[in-house]
């Protein structure tokens, strides 16, 4: 019996629904929700994602501005545009899109984002309010994969979960927002021994490292359910995640396709993050 399919871009594109409802309630009260996204150089993933934000803002009538910024932008210029975006009044979401050249320090940049328009939810005020369970801001990949989890009709609350990586924009957030809805969380990480065995007992396994197939079905409790956050570029030019998809669709109980799944969520929830900051 294959797993159910749980389709993200269905369940992104309802949520996107609702959000432009939103929407058009804010403007008759005379606001007007917009968000600043700033990338710099020309890394070809992060221009795909950039282009991808701004025709969701499109969709829901986000009012959207883009800063390109060449790739030898000096930390002092980002600080600069990001402080000019603080005060700017139209815009309620900031969002620079990483990796930025290797020149540029990432921290930095993000702790100068107001925290009240950081959409990302990574300045440390957000990743606080987050640990402390009275978030402004759910991280949006991680928020994308809760509503996932929800949509798709299962509940967390007691079930063994087991996410694989420990990013601090994914595997961390995960981990706190599946023990928030009462989840058994377990991290695994490169030094995690027995891989195989910890993964055996999740009943919903999150995958995020970013390495191609590292997951496969003989490392799937049969019945769980598997989201799959890693996209990667095989040498083929085809995208795969971090699980594989053809092993793990033989034994899971429902599972996200790489592309299709984790991705359109990651991109509603950063445009439920902009209505929220207008709302505020």
């Amino acid at each position: 019996m294959a797993a159910k399919i749980i389709d993200g871009k269905q369940i992104a594109s309802k949520i996107k629904n609702e959000l432009k409802n939103e929407v058009d309630q804010l403007k008759l009260k005379g606001i007007f929700p917009g968000l600043a996204v700033v990338i710099v150089g020309n890394n070809p993933a992060s221009r795909v994602y950039v282009n991808a934000k701004k025709k969701a803002c499109e969709e829901i009538g986000i009012y959207s501005e883009e800063y390109a910024l060449p790739e030898e932008t000096t930390q002092q210029e980002l600080l600069d545009l990001v402080r000019t975006l603080n005060k700017k009044k139209e815009v309620h979401g900031i969002l620079v899109q990483l990796p930025l050249p290797k020149h540029l320090n990432e921290e930095e940049v993000i702790n100068t984002i107001n925290p009240n328009k950081d959409v990302d939810a990574f300045h440390p005020v957000n990743v606080g309010r987050i640990i402390l369970g009275n978030p402004v801001f759910l991280p949006c990949t991680p928020a994308g994969v809760m509503e996932l989890i929800k949509q798709s009709g299962f509940d967390v609350e007691g079930k063994e979960c087991v996410v694989v990586g420990r990013s601090n924009i994914v595997g961390k957030p995960q981990s706190i927002l599946l023990l928030e809805q009462h989840g058994t969380v377990t991290i695994c990480h490169s030094r995690t021994r027995n891989l195989k065995d910890v993964c055996r007992r999740a009943d919903i396994l999150v995958v995020a490292v970013g390495k191609p197939h590292i997951i496969t079905g003989d490392m799937i409790k049969p019945g769980a359910v598997v989201i799959d956050v890693g996209v990667n570029r095989l040498e083929n030019k085809k995208l795969a995640g971090d699980v594989d998809f053809d092993s793990a669709v033989e034994v899971a109980g429902a599972i996200t396709p790489v592309p299709g799944g984790v991705g359109p969520m990651t991109i509603a929830m950063l445009m439920k993050n902009t209505v929220k900051a207008a709302q505020q």
